[in-house]
């Protein structure tokens, strides 16, 4: 099964995202767990839920990919902004308990002249606040461009957080296309060899989802500006590999290009068509 999707809506509920990634051809699909760039989020609508667990098992979709708001940072300077991440994080984390099995996914924060150690430590300590045995989701760090101090454009960083974090078998990774190419991985040009040193510094066991996105930016411009499928300097050929690569087929694919449902439905559909049988 190729499971590939986008971001949708949650404004409408769980089934209204079914419904709009079943009209786009989507068999996964990404959605934040409250405003984006804020903190109000809505009461879950249990029978909503319900319904849409059902749904999701009659028409086989994939793991989902939930996503933290933009404006947390888990290794902030200020220890209310961390103090925020945290709450935020695991009041997340327990309403996901409600659609199971699925994973989070967050940027990790921008150290903000603390350095990079700072910053790693202090996203650790976050994950141990909220991390618990008996969660079903998996929290993911994503791969981040390099802009400003963002932490985690290098495996290397993404790797020292993930030992650090007690409860491991909690963790994974999301790689953004955009992110690594911005970051400086040529994964246009050399796409075993980004995925041979992922393996040999993180893991591919680690790799739970991949944001699949071109980039409006040249190799290593450090800016994360996302661009639509086959109109960036990634460019289409080498996101067909990446669909297509034995080490990322099975995961879930969303698409985070700028585009709006039908925009959407017509990548989807270029994907779907080069998409090789495994």
């Amino acid at each position: 099964m190729f499971y590939i999707g986008c971001h949708l809506s949650c404004s409408k509920g769980f089934t209204a995202m079914e419904r709009d990634a079943e009209r786009i051809g989507a068999t996964t699909f990404q959605f934040f767990t409250r405003n984006p760039r804020g903190s109000s989020v809505k009461a879950l609508d249990l029978e909503d839920i319900r319904e849409f667990l059902k749904r999701k098992e009659e028409k086989g979709l994939g793991t989902l990919v939930a996503h933290a708001p933009y404006t947390l940072n888990a290794c902030s300077a200020d220890e209310k902004v961390r103090e925020f991440a945290r709450n935020t994080m695991a009041d997340d984390l327990a309403r996901l308990e409600h659609t199971p099995g699925n994973v989070y996914n967050f940027h990790p924060g921008s150290h903000v002249k603390q350095g990079t150690e700072t910053g790693i430590r202090l996203i650790a300590e976050t994950l141990n606040a909220i991390l618990k045995p008996e969660q079903s989701t998996i929290v993911l760090l994503e791969t981040m461009a390099g802009k400003g101090s963002e932490v985690g454009s290098r495996f290397e960083e993404l790797r020292e957080i993930l030992d650090r974090v007690e409860l491991s078998e909690k963790m994974g990774v999301c790689l953004d296309t955009c992110h690594v190419w911005d970051g400086g991985y040529d994964i246009a040009g050399d796409l075993d060899g980004v995925l041979t040193e992922f393996d040999r510094i993180v893991g591919l066991s680690r790799l739970k989802a991949v944001h699949l996105n071109d980039s409006m930016n040249p190799l290593g411009a450090r800016k994360d500006r996302h661009a639509r499928i086959g109109e960036g300097h990634i460019g289409l050929d080498a996101l067909v590999r990446v669909v297509n690569h034995p080490a990322l087929r099975e995961l879930p694919f969303c698409l985070e290009t700028p585009n709006d449902l039908e925009g959407y439905k017509r990548e989807i559909g270029l994907l779907r068509s080069l998409r090789t049988e495994g």
